[in-house]
C-alpha cells in the first residue's frame, strides 16, 4: 500500500473530510465513523507507519506524543476522571482493519475484561 493509498493518510493531508477533535504538526484525531463507545476517538501520526509492530527507534518521541494526544482527548472530552481505554491493533489477527498506525480512545461506558 502507497500513502497515496491509505485513508488515513488522506486524512491527514485533507483530502477526505473527517470530525477533527485535535490537529499539529504531527498527530490527528478525530471521531470514528463506526463508534464502539460513547466516545471512540482515533489518534494517528501525519507519518505514515503501517502498524505499531513498524514502529522504528527514531518513532519514540512519536510514540509519546500519540499517548498524550489520547490523554488530552479523554480530558477534553470528559471521560478521564470516569475512566477510557487505550487500544493498539497489530495486524489481522489483532484486529487492525487500517495499515496506518492508530490509537483508539475508548470511554463513556464500562469496559469489560478480556476485550474480545
Amino acid at each position: 500500500m502507497t500513502e497515496s493509498d491509505c485513508i488515513f493518510c488522506r486524512i491527514a493531508a485533507g483530502d477526505i473530510p473527517a470530525d477533527l477533535i485535535h490537529e499539529d504538526d504531527q498527530v490527528l484525531a478525530f471521531r470514528d465513523i463506526a463508534p464502539q463507545a460513547p466516545l471512540h476517538v482515533l489518534v494517528i501520526p501525519r507519518k505514515h507507519i503501517p502498524s505499531v509492530a513498524s514502529v522504528d527507534d527514531e518513532d519514540q518521541g512519536l510514540m509519546g506524543r500519540l499517548v498524550t494526544v489520547a490523554r488530552d482527548v479523554a480530558v477534553a472530552e470528559g471521560v478521564a476522571s470516569a475512566g477510557y481505554r487505550l487500544v493498539i491493533n497489530a495486524g489481522s489477527d489483532g484486529g487492525q482493519a487500517v495499515d496506518h498506525l492508530h490509537l483508539h480512545v475508548l470511554g463513556g461506558r464500562g469496559m469489560g475484561w478480556p476485550p474480545g
